[in-house]
């Protein structure tokens, strides 16, 4: 028997403007921040330049991905956590803005690791600290979504948040690359910034710092608390009052609609597939495709704009068809451009497949966000994106490790992409199984209705 969708809290209005802009600013400054720190930037100086002598067996670059995977944990342990206390509107922006000012603040310290492979751990431990406060933000921020949309709107809504994110990537990318990195002489960029002991890298990392505070203060000084909000005398205060909370909201969820479960565990799947792309379509360029390093750079700021116009897109069709043919269609035009991919060799296809990949990722997390949205019920936006954050960094190790397994099965980079594609069509068959709400309310009963898509 199916469950009706949680229908939208009544006096929610629809946003402004200015304010659906000043909530869509953070993702561009917070994506333009992990371009530059976690993809792009300060990971390749840590493994390239400051752990490039690092003695011993293991390599930087190994150490680089014990720290990511601290940083999962971390995120899996807490997110449900601050979802739990930001279920209340009104502890939103205090969290955002506690978040915010940890990222910056962790990137700013960044300037301080020289090209010398002692300073290699702390800032891994910089870089771990600044991804978990990172995805950690993405709570409160996204449950602020259902106090700037209506049922209506929330997909187009989600959709600009994301092309905004990826118009931050592009701008950001291209101003530290023109302003920082461009060069191979003793200076480096416009701005001929010497690159001996990583100056340049080192000043880059506070112009991404000052960058994700130019962007996110409008949302922190703006952002409004409800005008009247019941006060809950078992809202939890401390951490483990909010395990308690936490479990009895699970516990609860699961016995009004076990749909959303599935949901969480195959949108859980088909994430870590798209970061899996991102995270190593640009090894594949280069130790494949024949891209040249800086071309990569280039590449990344094309399928930047790419997603963008993809998540923008999305998100129109997303209101008119609804959030899972919209996740459903673009995942599987991905699994048949990745096997294509995979059949494949030179720089041409790589650019074309790898943008056309880019073209529908954008649409997937646009949506995917939206549903969790759609089915979460109302006033308990907090703990379903505190598990929808959870259960992605759960199986954060399913695309690497495929990634990797089919390479070494197979004994070929190329067969990287085939792993990721498994990947994806995991996620793809999951999805097809889950019961998604209708894109609109029915007129007659004002509530979202279970509909087939």
């Amino acid at each position: 028997m199916t469950q009706p969708a949680p229908a939208s809290p009544p006096s929610a209005p629809a946003a402004g403007r200015s304010r659906i802009l000043a909530w869509a600013l953070w993702d561009c400054g917070s994506t333009g921040l992990n371009a530059i720190v976690v993809t792009f930037v300060f990971a390749v100086y840590l493994t390239g330049a400051v752990g490039s002598d690092l003695p011993g067996d293991t390599s930087a670059t190994s150490w680089l991905g014990r720290a990511m995977t601290a940083a999962g944990l971390l995120v899996a342990l807490l997110a449900p956590v601050t979802g739990v206390w930001v279920e209340a509107p009104r502890r939103r922006r205090v969290a955002l803005t506690v978040l915010t000012g940890a990222a910056v603040a962790l990137t700013a310290s960044m300037s301080l690791i020289r090209d010398d492979h002692r300073y290699l751990w702390p800032g891994l431990v910089l870089l771990a600290c600044t991804a978990a406060c990172s995805d950690l933000a993405s709570v409160p921020y996204n449950a602020m979504l259902r106090q700037l949309s209506t049922p209506q709107t929330s997909g187009r809504i989600s959709g600009i948040g994301w092309a905004m994110g990826y118009f931050g990537s592009v701008l950001l990318l291209l101003v530290v690359y023109l302003g920082f990195i461009r060069g191979d002489g003793e200076t480096r960029g416009l701005l001929a910034l010497p690159a001996a002991d990583g100056q340049n890298v080192r000043a880059a990392m506070l112009m991404a710092a000052a960058w994700f505070v130019l962007f996110a203060l409008p949302l922190l000084v703006t952002a409004r608390e409800p005008a009247t909000e019941s006060v809950d005398p078992d809202q939890p205060s401390g951490v483990l009052s909010a395990y308690r909370k936490l479990w009895t909201e699970i516990v609860g969820e699961w016995r009004r609609d076990r749909n959303v479960v599935y949901y969480l565990l195959a949108s859980a799947v088909f994430r870590d597939g798209l970061a899996g792309v991102f995270a190593f379509g640009a090894v594949l360029g280069v130790s494949v495709y024949g891209i040249s390093e800086a071309d990569v750079l280039l590449f990344g700021v094309s399928a930047s704009v790419v997603a963008a116009i993809g998540a923008v897109v999305g998100g129109l069709l997303d209101d008119r068809v609804g959030s899972k043919p919209v996740i459903v269609v673009s995942l599987a035009a991905m699994i048949v451009v990745g096997l294509t991919l995979l059949t494949l060799s030179g720089a041409l296809a790589f650019w074309v497949c790898g943008l056309l990949l880019c073209l529908f990722i954008g649409p997937t997390q646009s949506s995917a966000r939206t549903l969790m949205l759609r089915m979460s019920a109302a006033g308990k936006e907090g703990v379903a994106f505190g598990l929808y954050t959870t259960t992605g960094r759960a199986v954060s190790f399913l695309a690497p490790w495929l990634f990797f397994m089919f390479i070494d099965l197979f004994g070929s980079d190329r067969a990287g992409m085939g792993g990721l594609c498994v990947v994806l069509a995991a996620g793809l068959v999951a999805m097809l199984a889950v019961r998604a709400p209708h894109r609109r309310p029915r007129a007659s009963a004002g509530a979202d209705a279970e509909g087939q898509p």
